[in-house]
């Protein structure tokens, strides 16, 4: 479902825009809730009032709590069903942050990643999209939305961007604390600096060689990583927001010193932050994580040679939480009471 067609449905009971924005920030805030119902404000048209109710069962049906797992370092990892039983994962990060997800699935096939290992099943439309952010603000404060959940924002543009003006302007949301993560898409880079809001921008990397960078992300867009990066430059000094680029540390295979080179020769005096991520493992794939001692080196190492980098790890890494884990396991799992 997509954002217009609940402001359709509010027009059609006789809502004005400002009617209809009402009741949407209250859905998007939490706030629209009491005993699974929103509160009737006065001054809304009879009409609305009274269709209210099965609207609001409708919004809370979008995006459903079915399984939660908390992790000591704070985040919590939903599974989140949809109205049509499909389940997707947000992710409550520490510091009111929220990873959502873009789609059920992924077709990019990233060959470390359990999400697509399953390929694509369908897009979520903007107002799902917003569920999640609805439901995790349930659950405690959100500040800062994350595009870096299951899917490829980039493959589902229109809903993404709609969701991002939604969540700005009357979700609450600001601009910097949007980000737009993607594995490099031309139509990213053409399309972002239009809108009315320019949300920073996370790119995956993962590798400066370009044919290592296509097997390890096989039907990822064959953009060379220097165009990439250049691409990337132009957006960051256009909306005054650095680049975070995301960097899946994986042992034996690019956490060498020839790659340390070579992110030096890319990224140092360029706006960015690079993000180094080791390896959350899953199960039945044999990638591995580098040491705790490798990680932190290479980190010093590239912050030492002029790259501004942040050692990460994937939230939840005690649960086994990585993007798609849970989606799996919970297919075997009965619904939670939680």
């Amino acid at each position: 479902m997509r954002l217009e067609h609940i402001r359709q449905r509010l027009y059609a009971y006789g809502a004005k825009p400002c009617h209809a924005q009402h009741v949407l920030r209250l859905w998007v805030e939490a706030r629209a809730q009491d005993g699974g119902r929103v509160r009737p404000e006065d001054y809304l048209p009879l009409a609305v009032r009274d269709a209210l109710p099965q609207l609001t069962d409708e919004l809370h049906g979008l995006a459903r709590l079915r399984l939660a797992h908390r992790a000591a370092d704070d985040s919590e990892r939903l599974l989140v069903e949809l109205a049509d039983g499909q389940t997707v994962e947000s992710v409550l990060l520490p510091r009111d942050g929220l990873c959502v997800s873009t789609q059920v699935g992924c077709a990019v096939g990233c060959t470390f990643c359990m999400t697509g290992r399953g390929g694509l099943l369908r897009q979520l439309g903007s107002a799902e999209i917003i569920a999640q952010v609805a439901l995790a603000r349930a659950r405690r404060a959100v500040r800062k939305v994350v595009f870096m959940g299951m899917g490829e924002p980039s493959h589902n543009l229109d809903n993404v961007l709609e969701a991002i003006e939604f969540l700005s302007t009357i979700g609450g949301v600001g601009h910097k604390n949007l980000v737009f993560s993607t594995v490099g898409d031309r139509r990213v880079f053409e399309r972002l600096p239009q809108g009315k809001v320019k949300p920073a921008l996370a790119l995956s990397l993962h590798s400066t060689r370009a044919e290592l960078r296509a097997a390890l992300m096989p039907r990822a867009p064959r953009i060379d990583p220097e165009e990439l990066v250049e691409l990337a430059e132009r957006f960051a000094r256009t909306t005054g927001y650095p680049i975070q680029y995301q960097w899946t540390l994986l042992e034996g295979i690019n956490d060498n010193d020839a790659e340390l080179d070579a992110i030096v020769r890319l990224l140092r005096g360029k706006y960015a932050v690079m993000n180094m991520i080791p390896y959350n493992s899953v199960d039945g794939v044999a990638f591995r994580r580098p040491s705790d001692e490798r990680a932190l080196a290479i980190a010093r190492t590239l912050n030492t040679r002029g790259v501004l980098t942040k050692l990460r790890q994937s939230a939840g890494q005690d649960i086994d939480g990585g993007c798609g884990q849970l989606r799996a396991r919970g297919r075997s799992i009965e619904p939670s009471p939680c």
